[in-house]
């Protein structure tokens, strides 16, 4: 595996950045080519981390973050994507294995700069949002506000940080996965169900929260607060024009309780 498209190579791409093949071979893999070889960098890293610890995942086959275009090699998963309908009853077991996972800072696992606190990385995120539409200026300042006055500041762990219909799978016989870590991050995993409540464009927080298994009152203020700065990501960096006005609709309503 060099990363080159081999012939007869089937193309999976949906409209993403990144261009996908599934590869028929001895042994069938996936081939990814990614339009930011950070990400390429961060995926294989949490692909490797998963496989270290045990957890259900692709397995990275090869990889290449320095090449042009950056790529990975993955096992190939022969699997349907879980029903959305499904989607928080079956999430809860493959999330919790994955959230099991400890990390020696915050932030993404690579091709990014690290954190000591997943405090420290919020700020980080808030700091290039704001940059990227300063218009928003003083909702981040009254995010910033909040965040410094909760308890955030816990182990971090690993989160995949784009939890959405279609990412987590059910393998021909086999139990749940997730797929498409090149978001992985480590921090806290109240992150990752206020990121999921988004993609559901979900504003009562309650069922994602259960998958918390025993939420406490700091819980909720911390995933409220998380669900507003990915609606504050979407509206300054979505490309779709539709999220983008979503989330900033949000924001200004504050619909999130």
């Amino acid at each position: 595996m060099d990363g080159r498209v081999p012939d007869g190579a089937r193309e999976l791409t949906t409209g993403q950045a990144n261009c996908v093949w599934y590869v028929e071979a001895p042994v069938p893999y996936v081939l990814k080519h990614y339009g930011d070889p950070a990400r390429a960098a961060n995926e294989a890293a949490a692909l490797a981390l998963l496989d270290e610890h045990g957890v259900p995942a692709p397995k990275l086959l090869g990889a290449d973050p320095g090449a042009i275009p950056a790529w990975t090699a993955q096992s190939a998963v022969h699997a349907e994507p879980v029903p959305t309908v499904q989607l928080l009853h079956e999430l809860a077991d493959p999330l919790a294995a994955v959230h099991r996972i400890p990390g020696p800072h915050a932030g993404r696992l690579a091709g990014a700069r690290c954190h000591r606190t997943w405090r420290d990385y919020l700020h980080d995120r808030l700091d290039t949002y704001t940059t990227a539409a300063p218009d928003l200026t003083r909702i981040a300042a009254v995010l910033r506000y909040e965040l410094d006055a909760l308890a955030v500041d816990i182990e971090p762990r690993l989160l995949h940080h784009d939890v959405q219909p279609g990412h987590l799978v059910r393998p021909h016989g086999g139990t749940p996965l997730l797929l498409d870590w090149e978001l992985a991050a480590f921090g806290d995993p109240l992150s990752d169900l206020a990121r999921l409540a988004v993609r559901l464009d979900h504003t009562c927080l309650t069922d994602v929260l259960r998958l918390a298994r025993r939420p406490t009152p700091g819980d909720t203020r911390r995933i409220h607060l998380y669900w507003r700065i990915h609606q504050f990501a979407n509206a300054a960096l979505g490309t779709d024009p539709d999220v983008r006005q979503r989330g900033l609709a949000h924001l200004l309503r504050g619909t999130s309780r």
